[in-house]
């Protein structure tokens, strides 16, 4: 299963959110390393951001539910598209977002000495309700048939507002976002960039989605993990036979396709193993599909006519 988040947050995985949230409360806050110098209190701060990013998400959670981490780098939704989610990897971001200031340390830490009575807990009470998330901000990412037939890494720029020291004021910040595109993607598939979207008060800053568009090709159109090639031939070529040469994704090399048999404007010819990867088994491959395009003359004289229809007399 890979990481497992129910043991970083010391629950088990029949908690409820309510168990989720006091957990993490009181983790983030054990573990904050503007309060806990100890070595390793940093990175057990990122695990338990993590943890809660994954676990307080309904369909984050089922996912890893199903399938452990390896699901949510790359398995279904619910509603059948390609899932994937990659964490934001600022654990102060969830801190900030889950206790609705940018400085709740100064609360308490940084205020008056508390009595023995006092409960970090309590006064975090009224954040427990945590306030809504803006609608996902959704981007169309296009993708040529090279960035899913190799993968590829994009760089996409954004730009967001972000709160200023005081959490109240917000500045203009540009971030950029390293979008991996990975071998046999489908149309459609889902890349989520969780709370990148801009800082508003009282509000969790919204997922920023990229969603999976083919570009078009000047040679090859997708069918899933398999393309198609339309190549041209003459009505005598159709006719007699001929050999094709069909260009293939490696752009340096053409595989030739003997065709003997009478060619059909319906005829399609496969050659397998030259699609692209399939998204869950990038090793293998889909087939490369040929149409053909029949080229009719235009005119036809008397004398062409008669030794075009003296073979097929009596047929």
């Amino acid at each position: 299963m890979g990481k497992d988040y129910y043991k970083v947050l010391g629950i088990t995985q029949s908690a409820s959110d309510d168990d989720i949230k006091k957990a993490y409360r009181k983790l983030a806050l054990k573990y904050h390393p503007d309060k806990n110098k100890s070595p390793g209190a940093e990175e057990k701060f990122k695990e338990v951001a993590e943890a809660y990013e994954v676990l307080s998400d309904p369909e984050k959670r089922k996912m890893y539910n199903l399938h452990g981490e390896q699901g949510l780098n790359g398995g279904m939704s619910n509603d059948g598209d390609s899932y994937h989610y990659t964490f934001h990897g600022d654990p102060r971001a969830t801190f900030e977002q889950f206790f609705g200031t940018s400085n709740p340390f100064a609360n308490f830490f940084g205020g008056p000495p508390r009595t023995q009575g006092d409960n970090v807990s309590c006064q975090f009470s009224h954040s427990s309700n945590q306030p809504r998330q803006d609608p996902a901000i959704q981007f169309d990412l296009k993708c040529t048939l090279d960035d899913i037939y190799k993968g590829n890494t994009r760089k996409m720029k954004i730009t967001r507002k972000r709160f200023n020291r005081d959490g109240h004021s917000t500045r203009n910040e540009d971030k950029i976002l390293h979008v991996e595109i990975k071998k046999g993607w489908k149309e459609g598939t889902k890349i989520t960039f969780p709370r990148e979207g801009d800082e508003k008060p009282n509000t969790i800053p919204a997922d920023i989605v990229f969603t999976v568009k083919d570009a078009q090709h000047e040679k090859f159109k997708r069918d899933g993990s398999n393309i198609i090639y339309t190549h041209t031939v003459t009505l005598n070529q159709a006719l007699t036979g001929f050999t094709a040469m069909i260009p293939t994704l490696d752009a340096d090399r053409n595989i030739p396709l003997p065709c003997t048999d009478v060619v059909k404007p319906d005829t399609q010819k496969r050659i397998r193993g030259e699609g692209l990867p399939l998204p869950k088994q990038p090793h293998r491959r889909g087939d490369l599909l040929v149409n053909f395009n029949i080229v009719f003359p235009a005119y036809l004289s008397r004398q062409s006519k008669a030794l075009v229809k003296t073979p097929f007399e009596g047929s």
